[in-house]
Formats: structure tokens, sequence, C-alpha cells
């Protein structure tokens, strides 16, 4: 680059490509977000379509929004502490990005890329699937081409461009014009309304004449990745190392959200996508490639005190052990980045050289959101808590998805990730990353598969077969497919055979052969199987021996050390071995988690039993923190299950919140004897219900969810009454009581059982249901208890989780006056 040329001297400039400048005179400005938001601006609220922004919204204001958090009222965690910034010279910056035409005077080769996945296939509109590097080089050829210093602007040249003298969310004041707005929403990019136009200067200019700088296509600017610094700065670079390359601006296909002047977002140098371009300063180097120091790598910690490089077994096999379950998720209430407390999930663990654990999972708001990172946590060998969650992997608003690890027995440890090329969980690239210090540091993640795709969700387990092979299962279009190399990681390829099922656990037979075990795509009401002959080229599915799974639900599946197959999932009767009468439904109501054993490579499960500590009914904790019910007969309901086994013989299973630790005698010992379903428990007394329903009176109840509540009206027939408990943000548990002629009716596993007769359903009663610390619910006619029964478990997203909600209709004495009515409290 050229250090010494001179800058032009007029206010606009046009070099010999056609491409514009604006001089951007030294300054200073506050850095960060500054804006207050409003209160409509935090409720999720459904995104407007493109063809609704154009023809119903001329303008979209903030209360379109979606935030990933409330706690994000003045931005995203990485863009604080906010501020003082100043900019000692002036500087020229391209008033559009970069074009195709215009790069390919540089890179004749890119045309070849026009219209890749339908983007950017005109003269005029914004090049996109270029690199960071690749940017860089079409600022050095310029440069030498011209004689004139060009470059990529710095984040702080960027970003005080992009505000040009406003401090509110956008340029344009706290809304954004609808012009700005390209399919406006979080998008897997495949329906046609995904294929805009990334014609350059479409826009209204901002106050300083620059384009598209909300919107169109995100741009690579110098800097590294890393946090902020607080106090004054002048020239700013940022660090001096990285991970990532920092983007700005935002894209086509993003929530408005992520187009503010302050929003930070940042890619792999290798990344090649379609949402990123890039646009050119003209303006003096600056005076060092950073002026932090360069922040701790992704997924490295303080050093942690010296243990052993190695690790020895010593525990007795032989002898059944168990321990569990062990919260291992541990992020404080509140967290909003990069660690998030609302929702953790999706879960992958594995013993290290030095015999410690790690476990890593994703970590956000919401599964189909920018903010999805990679959470990870260690218990360390002999513990009996596992430490504090910390920031594990996490490439700025972008959605990282589906982590997997894996020890290769040795000395190396491997990560695996999927990377969002924006905020939904497809289509994703893949990254692979290693350590040889049992998880303390990590090298850089490079890709793997570099293109963004719909076959490339990993899942677990990562195994090694007999030949040498590393290989990995990832969705695929409904179903599963392999990745898999044969140079130890170096290349990876995807035969193209379809698993039946998502989230399949796949192992290597003593024959040879891959077999796969999946969720969905059931074969006769069972789960199905999936074998392979020729390493994932092809697979012949037929029905297994094993129930069937469904929403918040995976299996994990392994070989033991010991020879047999080792099992772990959800059913309603883990002691089910032979075919039912008619086919299983897909597993939605009460399910527990389960360990089974197999003998003859999968073909028969003899020994299943619950995983759970075997104490007598208690409340327990499971994914989200919402509560269930634990006892000697019934575990956790849902839950993502990874699973390895460690040198000592211990068997360690995770769900998307336990750890449990136990070995194959223990899991030999088969299920205990044990009564079947919910017990009656001595409940507190409570001599007078409080009425909190002012359009209720015949309802009258005492809402408190850490001793859980109690609901009581008076009904006859044709009356229903059911509560909704949201459980955390995955489970719902509901409480259904119908009155019918012929009987009452309770509904549990999404079936209406009959409790009792028809003889006392005709005259009105008092019912009463009374829901238990462990989620159980006490069922009282006239103070008499009918039955004991287990709530209807549900995994369901759409439903508000700001408390319980009670409903009810056509009672003898009527709340409404149509004789039904719904409630929630505040």
């Amino acid at each position: 680059m050229l250090s010494a040329a001179p800058l032009p001297a007029t206010k606009e400039f046009t070099n010999s490509l056609g491409m514009r400048f604006t001089r951007i005179e030294a300054g200073a400005f506050t850095m960060g977000e500054t804006q207050e938001m409003p209160p409509a601006l935090l409720d999720p609220l459904t995104y407007p379509t493109r063809s609704e922004l154009t023809g119903r919204f001329p303008e979209i204001d903030p209360a379109k929004f979606r935030l990933p958090t409330e706690a994000a009222a003045h931005g995203d965690y990485d863009e604080r502490p906010v501020h003082r910034a100043a900019l000692s010279q002036a500087y020229y910056l391209g008033t559009c990005e970069v074009t195709n035409a215009q790069f390919e005077q540089f890179l004749p080769a890119h045309r070849a890329l026009r219209g890749k996945h339908g983007f950017s296939q005109a003269d005029d509109e914004a090049v996109v699937f270029v690199t960071w590097a690749q940017a860089v080089a079409f600022c050095e050829w310029l440069s030498q081409k011209e004689q004139r210093p060009y470059r990529l602007p710095t984040e702080t040249e960027w970003e005080y461009a992009a505000r040009a003298g406003t401090t509110t969310l956008f340029s344009t004041g706290n809304t954004l014009p609808a012009p700005f707005l390209k399919n406006a929403r979080s998008t897997a990019f495949t329906d046609p309304q995904d294929s805009v136009s990334l014609a350059v200067g479409m826009t209204p200019p901002n106050p300083w004449g620059l384009f598209d700088m909300h919107g169109n296509v995100e741009e690579w600017v110098a800097d590294w990745y890393g946090p902020y610094q607080s106090g004054d700065q002048v020239d700013p670079s940022g660090p001096t190392d990285g991970d990532f390359r920092v983007t700005r601006g935002g894209s086509h296909g993003v929530d408005p959200y992520y187009l503010r002047s302050a929003n930070r977002l940042g890619a792999l140098p290798e990344t090649a996508s379609w949402l990123i371009g890039f646009r050119v300063a003209l303006g003096p180097p600056v005076a060092h490639p950073g002026s932090q120091p360069a922040p701790p790598a992704v997924g490295s910690r303080p050093a942690m005190p010296p243990t052993p490089p190695r690790f020895s077994p010593a525990a007795d096999a032989s002898a059944p052990y168990f321990a569990g379950p062990r919260c291992y998720v541990k992020i404080p209430a509140g967290s909003n980045g990069p660690l998030f407390s609302q929702h953790n999930h999706d879960a992958a663990i594995t013993d290290c050289p030095n015999g410690d654990l790690l476990a890593i999972w994703y970590t956000c708001v919401q599964e189909r959101g920018r903010e999805v990172a990679i959470a990870a946590a260690r218990l360390r060998r002999g513990a009996d808590e596992w430490e504090p969650a910390y920031s594990f992997w996490d490439t700025p608003d972008h959605n990282d998805h589906c982590p997997a690890l894996w020890y290769d027995g040795m000395d190396t440890m491997y990560h695996f990730n999927g990377v969002g090329v924006a905020g939904r969980w497809e289509p994703l690239a893949i990254i692979m990353r290693t350590s040889r210090d049992s998880g303390i540091t990590w090298s850089k993640a490079r890709y793997i598969v570099p293109d963004f795709g719909l076959r490339n969700m990993v899942g677990e387990p990562v195994l090694q077969t007999r030949d040498g092979s590393i290989l990995f299962g990832a969705d695929a279009a409904g179903g599963s497919t392999i990745w898999i190399s044969r140079d130890r990681g170096e290349t990876w390829n995807e035969p193209g055979g379809n698993i039946k099922g998502i989230h399949a656990g796949i192992v290597e037979l003593n024959d040879g052969r891959l077999m796969a075990l999946g969720r969905g795509q059931n074969i006769d009401g069972w789960m199905p199987m999936s074998l392979s002959s020729d390493h994932g080229v092809t697979w012949q599915a037929k029905a297994s021996a094993l129930s069937p799974i469904g929403g918040g639900q995976r299996v994990a599946l392994i070989r033991l050390k010991e020879g047999p197959l080792f099992f772990a999932s959800f059913a309603r009767d883990v002691t089910q071995l032979e075919p039912m009468a008619s086919p299983a439904r897909d597993q939605r109501g009460e399910t527990s988690l389960f360990g089974a054993l197999s003998f003859d490579d999968g073909k028969t499960w003899p020994v299943r039993r619950v995983i759970t500590d075997g104490l007598p009914e208690h409340s327990a904790t499971t994914i989200d923190g919402g509560r269930i019910r634990m006892s000697p007969n019934s575990s956790e309901p849902q839950g993502y299950l990874s699973v390895c086994q460690a040198r000592d013989g211990v068997i360690h299973l995770i769900s998307s919140i336990n750890h449990y630790a136990f070995n194959a005698a223990w899991v030999k010992l088969g299920q205990p004897e044990a009564p079947r379903g919910a017990q009656r428990q001595r409940l507190p007394v409570r001599k007078s219900l409080a009425d909190r329903y002012a359009r209720a009176p015949a309802v009258l109840n005492e809402v408190s969810l850490e001793k859980g509540f109690t609901v009581e009206a008076r009904g006859g027939i044709g009356f229903e009454l059911e509560l909704v408990v949201p459980e955390g943000t995955l489970i719902t548990n509901r409480y259904f009581l119908r009155i019918a002629a012929d009987g009452i009716y309770y509904r549990r596993a999404g079936e209406f059982l009959k409790i009792a007769d028809s003889s006392a359903a005709a005259e009105p009663h008092r019912y009463r249901l009374a829901v238990r610390d462990d989620t159980a619910v006490q069922i009282y006619r006239d103070g008499q208890l009918l039955t004991v029964e287990t709530a209807d478990v549900q995994p369901d997203w759409r439903l508000p989780a700001r408390g319980p909600i009670l409903s009810w209709k056509n009672s003898v004495e009527t709340p409404t006056g149509d004789g039904s009515g719904a409630y929630q409290p505040n």
C-alpha cells in the first residue's frame, strides 16, 4: 500500500473504475449504542413479508423490531462500553459498496460466482462471495493501479461515517424507511422472496452522502474483532490478532435490529457468502496493525492449576456406580451475552487427556437467532461440581449451531461446529478446531465445509472407524447424512446417502457396517434403523425395536469399551421389549430418559433402565430450568443427549442441563421394581383460597410457582378446566379436566383418560386441581381425592412463558356471559 501518495483535494472524487468517494473530515463521536430503545422495541413480533413491507408499511418503526432479549435495551453486549473515539485525519470513503463490474476488473474469474444461490447477478449489484483477504487484495491492486492509498476502513471509521453526525439508532433517526429493508426478516434463504436485488445506491444517502450503510450487504472492515476498550481513544484500529474480522452494516435477509449504526458483526476471514461484500476507503494507512492487545482466543480460558498430563483409570468397573443428576449449565440468571440464561440446549461431552470432562452447548434467547453462541463448562477430575460456564465459541451475530466434541484417545481433542450464514440454524458451514492441552487452548478455526448448505447441521457422536476414518453425522433434508475424513481431519467429504430421521446417533458395527438411529421418519411406528455397508454412500432402513422420539429429544449412541452398544433415549414404557399391537406414536407426552444395552449389535436391547437418582418422588430440574417429577421410574422427559465413556469405564451422559455418571454394571441391574405413576403426597393446607381472578368469581386459586398452585371451581356436565404452565423455554405442562356425560376425564400423554365413572358427574361438584412442586397433580371432587396424575408434557415454543394460563368453559357458575373464559396472571 502506498503511504505517501496525496489525497484528492475535492469533496467528491471518482477514480478510474468509476468508483465515487466522499471526503470524511476528521472528528470525534461516541462509539457504541447510546440510544435507549423504547419498550415497544423489546416485544417479540411477527415480521412482515417483503410484500407487506412495500405494500402496507411505507416506514418501519422500532415496534417492528425483535430484540434478542429484553436486556438489550442499550444494544448488544459487544457494543459496550460506549466510548469517545476520535479520528485525527480526514479520509475518503466509497459512496457505494464495490460492485461486480468493479471487482471483476481485478479478479475476472469471480464472474463465475454471479447469481450463485440467486444473488448478485448484474454489473451494478454489490459484489458478494468475497473473502476478507480478497477484499484486501483488491484494495492493494487498486492502490498500485492508481498510485493512491486505498484500503479497507477501520471499524471506527466505518461507524463514524455511518452515523454521519447522528446519535440515533440509524442515520435516519430511530426509524428506518422501507427502501432499506430488503427482505427484512430472519430467513433460511430458501423462499423465492429471498432473492432480492443487491443494486447499490438505491437507498437515500445518509447526511454525508453515503449509500447502503444500513443493509444491502455486510461490509468487511480492516479490524480483527475484539471487545471494546473503555476510555477516550484516538485512531483506534482494533486488536492485533483474533479469530474473526469485523463486518458492519447488516445485509438483506436480516432483522432490522442488526442494521443499526452501532451493531457489530463478524466472520472468519475465509468466509465467502451471499451476505458479505465491502466498500473501499482512501486515506493514510493506519499507524499500526492494531492498537489493543489481541483478545483471548475463542474457547480459551485462564490457565488451570497443574493436573497430570495423562489419566490412569482406577475405578472398579465390576461394582455398580451411579452419580447425578448434576447441573453443568451454570449461567447466572439475567445473563444476556455472550452467555444467555434463557435457552441452553444441544450439548456435547468428552473426557480430556488429563481426566477432566468438558461439555459444550449452544446458549441463546431463541434458536433462530443471531445471538446463538457456544458455551462450555469443565468438571475437574475428582471434583463433584461443574465449574461455571464460559464463552467457548461465538461468531459475532451469526447463529453458531450444533456443536460436537471428540477426544482421539491419544493427545488431541476436536471441536466441530456449524456456523450460520445469518440468524437461522440453516444454511450452515462447518468449522473444526483442535486442542493438545486438554481443551485449555484451541487452534484457530478453519472451515472444513466452507459452503453454507442444508446438509451441514453437525450431530453427535464423532467416532473413528476401524480403518482410521473420522466421521460425524449431520441433519439433511428431514433425515441425516455423514461427513467423513480419511486423513485425520485434513479433508472432508459427504458420501451423499440419506439416513432415516434427524439427529441420528451413529455407531460402527462389528462387521464394519454403520448403523444409525434417528428421530422422525418412523417405520411402522418404530424408530428407524439405517444400515450402510459402503461408509454412507447408501443406506438401507428398517424398523428398530425402539420407541420413536419427538420434539425436544435426541438419542445418544456409542460402543462401550466392554463391547456392548449403549443407547440412551426417551420412552413412555422403557421396559417394552416386543412390538406393540398398535404402532407407537410420536413420543411427545409423558416420557422418561432411559439407557439400554445391546449385546447383538442393535438387533435387541434386553437391558433397559430409567436414568434417575432412584429417590422417592421429588422435584427436579430439566432444560431451561423447567421443573419435572423424578422418581425410581420417571426422569427427564426432554433433552438433547450426548455421551462418552471415560478411560475408567464410567459412562458420562448429559441431557440439555444435567450430567449423569454411571457404569455398565449399573445399567445391567435393569429397571428396579417401583410403583407406576405418581403417588399421593401430603400437601400444605390452604384454609382459604384467595380469589385472584376478578372476571371469574367461581374460579378460586392461589398461584405460586415455587410452592405449586391450586385451582378450584364448581361445574357439571360440559365443564372443562385447563391449566397451562410453561416450564422454561421448551417444556409446557398442561392439566386438563373434562366433565362428560359418561364420566370424568383427564388428559395425559395427549389422550383423555377416564378417572371416574358417570355416576357422580351429572350434578355440579367442586373440583380441585392441586399442582405439586414436582409437577404432578392431585385431583379432588368435593374434597375427596379422585386420582394423582402426571403433567401432560408438550414441547411448545408458541405459548407465552410469563406464568400459568387458566381457561374454562360451560361451568354451572358462569364466569363470563358465554360460559367460558381465560386468564393469565401478570
